[in-house]
């Protein structure tokens, strides 16, 4: 029998080590004195221990490696599902990287673009939560992602698609839906894809506007959208300086475009009531 120092030192495994994966269940001792608590381990034992070590050394949990181990025909489609996991998270650290650098070379600054006169179908998303967690951010993220895939496809099947990225809106234009936003009912959100004419049949709840030609503020932020993001970007348009005193960003028609490398928001640049065009 070997002691726990003797098998630390024969498996590189510190003793910290062993104690939790005896804990964990992943390798137990041979044999543990009721008295002291002093932990034997057999040198038939270091097998496992290379084979627990293998497999965290894969970055795989806990519990995945002791599926591993208690279902050995399993190990292969297990690596084979850790490491599409793997790539997914490295791609994802990869964007946020990319996306961090961005932010901090050059600080997001908003500028105002003129936007042409267009015709849109739109679409009211039903169904989202209000976000106030990261979760709901998410679930609404991806209800939102999947309601203006559909409408793509309805305008493409149409022959009806323009040239121009969709965008989603707060579901503000009417009077209903801006009652509907503020008793937390819903829909919250509108999408938008540009169209070129009008079509002979669309699907139900879809329906063609008019955009009329504006100025815009406009700020682009790198990397994913997430709620404080989506507040930092709302802070800047606020304190940004409109080219006249007589002008005001209207939030209420805030849109945003979902680009693969980042988020383009926006607002229209408007006169203050009472003022001369």
């Amino acid at each position: 029998m070997l002691s726990i120092s003797e098998f630390s030192e024969m498996t590189h495994l510190t003793p910290q080590a062993l104690r939790f994966y005896h804990a964990e269940g992943l390798l137990e001792p041979a044999h543990v004195d009721e008295r002291t608590g002093h932990r034997s381990y057999a040198f038939e034992q270091v097998e496992q221990a290379m084979l627990v070590t293998l497999l965290r050394d894969t970055g795989m949990s806990v519990k995945l490696v002791r599926q591993a181990l208690d279902e050995p025909d399993r190990v292969l489609s297990l690596l084979d599902r850790h490491s599409a996991e793997v790539d997914r998270q490295r791609r994802a650290q990869d964007e946020a990287i990319q996306a961090a650098r961005t932010v901090f070379d050059t600080w997001p600054a908003p500028q105002v673009r003129h936007v042409p006169a267009m015709t849109v179908a739109t679409r009211l998303v039903h169904g989202t939560p209000l976000g106030r967690t990261a979760q709901e951010w998410q679930q609404a993220e991806a209800m939102i992602e999947a309601a203006t895939a559909e409408l793509v496809t309805a305008v493409e099947d149409a022959g009806i698609r323009a040239p121009g990225t969709p965008w989603r809106t707060l579901a503000l234009e009417t009077p209903e839906q801006d009652r509907r936003v503020l008793d937390g009912k819903g829909p919250f959100w509108i999408v938008k894809v540009p169209v070129t004419a009008e079509a002979a049949a669309l699907p139900d709840g879809v329906r063609l506007q008019q955009q009329p030609e504006r100025d815009e503020l406009q700020i682009f932020m790198p990397g994913r959208n997430t709620m404080a993001k989506y507040g930092t970007v709302i802070l800047r348009l606020l304190n940004a300086e409109l080219p006249g005193e007589d002008l005001f960003v209207n939030f209420a028609l805030a849109r945003q475009e979902i680009h693969p490398d980042g988020v383009l928001s926006a607002a229209p640049v408007q006169r203050a009531p009472g003022t001369p065009g």
